[in-house]
């Protein structure tokens, strides 16, 4: 420590001229028309929509986040310019694009609060921890707040560096790692206000974007309608609010106020400490506004599927692709499973398509990304991911259509079912002691690790495209005899698979020849009739 009192500190810090405005700072990666991938700012950005195919971040919950802070401030600077409107208005911004001087008005109305280093209002930081007794003499390495780093007792992801010696990045790199830890940081230790802290806003979720054509037409999609809260209290972004004190930070998780407070949640304190060349290695860290769970609140970009106890968050898992979640992820008849609902965005955009009436050959992309945590132990993160479906835009706004496609995916993952249990009695059969508790879970780990599942829903996916055309166009006969095909060759793709890692042992043989006929039971039971040319040979001819 050197000479220097706090207090003299503090005065030298608000003394700071504010440096980095992400209005006009390029930070942004994005992809242009031609195929160009640059940096712009927030500015430049809405005002290039247009011109602006997609972001062009390539860590997932970076992405993530970047969408959601562009549709925050894109809600907020229409809610100041029209107060209300209509889809009819959605859509005229949709073939359009927003309204430029209305964007820029609002931005420049809060540009001191979008200065990535300020003394009172740094962007998405949390001014306090500069004076507060608590954080003012630690500082923690900035792989504190990147989900891909190692720091302190986490896991590695993707790098292996030291806490005591971190490598410096740029201002750019610092605010999109920050804006993406805010919102899928896991629950758990802190140890700085609270003992604790909640989870992000997209914590263990994958999340689900609507996309256009260009940045305009996704921001469209996905834009959240106008307030209705009739109680005066406005759904504000971090920017628009009173700067965080200590004892919000230490006080009880608050519910969010909308899709806006969501998006830019702080939900961990951090205050990004600036290096004389302008780079970023260290900050201060400490709890941040906890954000209360609430199942009638739920993430506008998170889908539930049905479970045990209620609905399940959407997330990653090791060997799952995100097209097997379909049946959570489409909009389906009213009727239907309440705790099974897409991402509310996935609604916005339906019900834009409904507007635009859109025709039958249209495609609505649909980005899923996140980061996932180990089951059990979500805080240990193991994975992220980033996958895109196309979807018959028709096919959003169709309840037939949309309910045929789920029971399609559906039938999928019972007939798998079906087949691993199949697949796992032959497996033991073909072990030493077959009647033993241990030789029975032995089979299942071989069979879980081997080529059974990933060969099954390889086969399933390279003919979803064609499923999804002809759903799309309205031919279900064709798409129901599709699929059914697809089944029965995937059904016969994986058994191979696990056949052929038996040998030729006598007993592995036995094995094949005792359970191969029943695999026809397993395709009769679910409808899928076998021709002779689909038979594959039997006993160790298959190997």
């Amino acid at each position: 420590m050197n000479s220097v009192t706090h207090t003299s500190a503090k005065d030298a810090q608000s003394a700071t001229p504010p440096a980095y405005s992400l209005l006009h700072e390029p930070w942004l990666s994005v992809r242009l028309a031609s195929g160009t991938v640059t940096t712009l700012g927030l500015l430049e950005s809405f005002e290039r929509s247009r011109e602006i195919v997609a972001l062009a971040e390539t860590v997932p919950p970076n992405l993530v986040a970047q969408y959601r802070l562009l549709l925050a401030i894109t809600h907020r600077a229409l809610s100041q310019k029209f107060g209300r409107w209509t889809e009819a208005d959605r859509a005229s911004w949709y073939r359009t694009g927003f309204p430029h001087n209305a964007v820029r008005a609002y931005l420049e109305q809060w540009q001191e609060h979008f200065w990535l280093f300020h003394p009172q209002h740094p962007f998405m930081q949390v001014a306090v921890l500069e004076s507060s007794d608590k954080t003012r003499d630690k500082q923690k390495p900035w792989t504190q707040i990147s989900l891909g780093s190692s720091n302190g007792n986490t896991p590695v992801v993707f790098d292996h560096a030291f806490d005591t010696q971190p490598a410096e990045i740029t201002p750019a790199e610092a605010v999109n790692t920050l804006l993406g830890f805010l919102q899928f940081t896991p629950g758990g230790l802190v140890k700085v206000f609270r003992g604790s802290d909640k989870a992000g806003a997209l914590a263990n979720t994958a999340a689900a974007i609507p996309l256009g054509n260009n940045l305009a037409e996704t921001l469209a999609l996905c834009l959240h309608p106008p307030e209705t809260r009739s109680d005066g209290w406005d759904d504000l972004p971090s920017w628009e609010r009173e700067p965080l004190t200590e004892s919000q930070l230490s006080g009880d998780p608050v519910f969010a106020s909308g899709p806006n407070d969501r998006y830019t949640r702080q939900s961990r304190a951090v205050l990004l400490l600036r290096e004389s060349n302008g780079n970023v290695r260290w900050l201060r860290f400490g709890a941040g506004m906890a954000l209360a769970d609430s199942e009638g609140q739920p993430d506008p970009m998170a889908s539930f599927r049905a479970g045990q106890k209620g609905p399940v968050r959407i997330t990653f898992s090791e060997g799952r692709a995100a097209w097997r979640d379909l049946p959570a992820l489409v909009p389906g008849p009213t009727d239907e499973n309440v705790n099974r609902r897409p991402a509310a965005v996935i609604s916005y955009a339906a019900s834009l398509h409904d507007e635009l009436g859109v025709g039958s050959g249209d495609y609505q992309p649909l980005l899923v990304a996140g980061v996932a945590g180990e089951p059990g132990r979500p805080a240990k993160l193991v994975r992220w991911r980033m996958e895109q479906i196309a979807l018959p835009a028709n096919l959003l706004g169709d309840p037939d259509r949309s309910q045929l496609l789920k029971a399609m995916v559906g039938d999928a993952d019972t007939v798998f079912r079906d087949l691993r249990w199949l697949a796992q009695r032959m497996l033991t059969e073909s072990l030493p002691d077959p009647g033993h508790p241990d030789t029975r879970a032995k089979a299942q780990g071989l069979l879980a690790a081997g080529p059974l599942s990933p060969t099954y829903f390889a086969v399933a996916e390279r003919a979803l495209p064609d499923l999804m055309y002809q759903l799309g166009m309205g031919d279900f006969d064709a798409a129901e005899e599709h699929w059914a095909v697809t089944l029965r060759g995937a059904v016969f793709a994986a058994w191979r698979s696990v056949v052929a890692g038996l040998g030729s042992t006598p007993r592995g043989l036995r094995a094949e020849a005792r359970y191969f006929p029943r695999l026809f039971g397993v395709l009769d039971k679910h409808g899928l009739k076998t021709d002779e040319a689909d038979n594959p040979p039997q006993t160790g001819v298959m190997s």
